[in-house]
């Protein structure tokens, strides 16, 4: 049985599809941070079959969960204080996301300047459909 610390402050992403905690760990930048960071992969879960999960050890305010709520929102975030969990935040499609994708459409103006920030709108939220801001190009798929 592995056994992973408690936490005294941080934050818990819990059901995370399996195999993808190495995507959200690269997406919310979680390299970058001074904390400790714990992956668990592929562990056991009554409700998804196998799951990941990410601890992070640091104040939650520093998580993006626009980025999050776009690489799935049906993850968990579970918000630690004096070791016990005192908030869980449900995940939603974020109506603007920024930098996170880039426009395929080489006609675009962000190909062309290349320090304009990458915007996409939500356009179709029942779909889970994005949009470029400045060329309405269709995002297609999901991250990797």
């Amino acid at each position: 049985m592995l056994n992973v610390g408690q936490l005294q402050e941080g934050f818990v992403l819990d059901h995370i599809e399996a195999g993808k905690a190495m995507t959200i760990y690269h997406y919310l930048k979680l390299d970058k941070l001074d904390c400790t960071v714990a992956i668990i992969k592929n562990a056991t879960s009554n409700k998804m079959d196998r799951k990941d999960i990410i601890k992070v050890e640091c104040p939650v305010d520093m998580l993006d969960l626009n980025i999050l709520g776009f690489i799935d929102h049906n993850i968990t975030v579970n918000i630690i204080k004096d070791g016990k969990i005192v908030e869980k935040k449900a995940l939603s499609l974020p109506k603007k996301i920024v930098n996170v994708i880039r426009c395929k459409n080489p006609r675009c103006i962000t190909s062309i300047e290349q320090e304009l920030d990458q915007v996409f709108l939500l356009t179709d939220e029942e779909n889970e459909v994005y949009r470029c801001k400045y060329c309405e190009e269709k995002y297609h798929g999901k991250l990797k």
